[in-house]
C-alpha cells in the first residue's frame, strides 16, 4: 500500500480527495500547511506527496525546495486556474505534475499512479529479466543506472526526479537521433495523461540544470527549435 502525503489548506480538498484515495487502496496522510508537512516528513517520507502552491506558513514552492535538498521522492502540484506561471516554475523547481484546480478526482489517481509505476520501475521492484532499460547505459561521460535510479556525469552524481531521469534516458538511447516532444511525453507519462509542449520544455530546462552542476560546461542535450530535442554523446 502506497502512502501519498496530501498537503493542502482547504479543508475540503483534503477531506475529499482523502476519501478518494483511500477507495483506491493508497494510505493518506493530509496536512493543512507546508512546515506542518515538512515536519513529518523530516521523520518519515511517504511514497509520494501531492502539495497546494498558495499554503499559510509554508507554501508548495519553498516545501518544495526543501524536498528536493534531499529526496528525488515524486511530487504533483495542485495549482490555481490561471496559475501558468507557477506551473512552470513548480516544474523548474523540480514537481513531476501538475493538476489544475478544479481538477477531476479521477486524473489526480491516473497520474499518482503513473508517477508509483515508474517510480517502482525505476527501482527494480518490476523487473522482468535483464532489458535494455534495465542495464546500466553509458554514453560518454554519462552513466545510468535504472534500478538503482543512479545517475553520473564524469564521476559525479546527479539527483533526478523520476520524469527527469526517464526523459534523459530516452534521449541518451540513441545519441544523435531526434526525439519529438510528442515521443518525449510518451516516455514521460501514460496515454491517459495530457500534458503540453510547455510541461516537457520545463523538465528539459531543469534537467539540463542539474546536469550543469556536475558540469558548468554540460551541453548533451540540444534543442531543435519546433522539433524536439537529441542527446550528442560528448
Amino acid at each position: 500500500m502506497s502512502k501519498i502525503a496530501l498537503v493542502d489548506d482547504d479543508r475540503n480538498i483534503l477531506t475529499s480527495v482523502s476519501m478518494t484515495l483511500e477507495a483506491e487502496g493508497f494510505e493518506v496522510e493530509t496536512y493543512n500547511d507546508g512546515q506542518q508537512a515538512l515536519d513529518a516528513f523530516n521523520r518519515k517520507l511517504p511514497d509520494m506527496a501531492v502539495l497546494d502552491i498558495k499554503m499559510p506558513r509554508m507554501d508548495g514552492m519553498d516545501l518544495l525546495q526543501r524536498l528536493r535538498q534531499k529526496t528525488s521522492m515524486p511530487v504533483i502540484f495542485l495549482t490555481s486556474k490561471d496559475d501558468e506561471i507557477d506551473e512552470v516554475l513548480g516544474l523548474r523547481m523540480g514537481a513531476d505534475d501538475y493538476v489544475k484546480k478544479p481538477f477531476s478526482q479521477r486524473l489526480l489517481v491516473e497520474r499518482i499512479r503513473a508517477l508509483l509505476r515508474r517510480q517502482e520501475a525505476q527501482a527494480g521492484n518490476i523487473v522482468e529479466g535483464d532489458t535494455e532499460d534495465t542495464k546500466v547505459m553509458v554514453r560518454g561521460e554519462l552513466s545510468m543506472d535504472p534500478l538503482r535510479h543512479a545517475v553520473t556525469w564524469k564521476g559525479n552524481d546527479v539527483t533526478l526526479t523520476v520524469t527527469e531521469f526517464l526523459l534523459l534516458q530516452a534521449l541518451a538511447q540513441r545519441p544523435g537521433f531526434v526525439k519529438s516532444r510528442d515521443q518525449l511525453m510518451d516516455v514521460a507519462y501514460d496515454d491517459q495523461v495530457y500534458v503540453d509542449d510547455r510541461t516537457i520544455d520545463s523538465h528539459i530546462k531543469r534537467l539540463r540544470k542539474k546536469m550543469r552542476t556536475a558540469d558548468n560546461e554540460f551541453s548533451a542535450i540540444e534543442t531543435l527549435y519546433g522539433i524536439g530535442y537529441r542527446y550528442n554523446e560528448e
